[in-house]
């Protein structure tokens, strides 16, 4: 599976990537319908502290599933954004069955 990671304007760690791709992996041992995702982390202009974006757009067979959360740090938005993720793939899941 390949994870695409994008930082708007600025370099994300690699200590970043790494807790991203590691969530995304462990969500594709569950789901092995997911092919790849892509990821894009970027800061709203603006005085708010939960000023961090990462958007999240998991690609499966067929269809595209899109998270994006806000939050104080990058890595609370992307736990959000997974979590969103899981529940939209349980919700897939379901109607791939019926």
């Amino acid at each position: 599976m390949k994870v695409t990671i994008n930082s708007v304007h600025f370099k994300a760690d690699q200590k970043l990537e790494n807790f991203i791709t590691g969530k995304i992996e462990k969500l594709s041992i569950k789901h092995t319908e997911i092919i790849g995702a892509e990821v894009m982390l970027r800061l709203d202009n603006t005085d708010n502290p939960e000023n961090k974006i990462s958007e999240i757009k998991v690609l499966l067979k067929g269809n595209d599933l899109f998270a994006a959360k806000q939050n104080k740090t990058f890595e609370e938005a992307s736990d959000a954004a997974i979590d969103a993720l899981k529940k939209q793939l349980e919700k897939h899941k379901g109607k791939i069955i019926k």
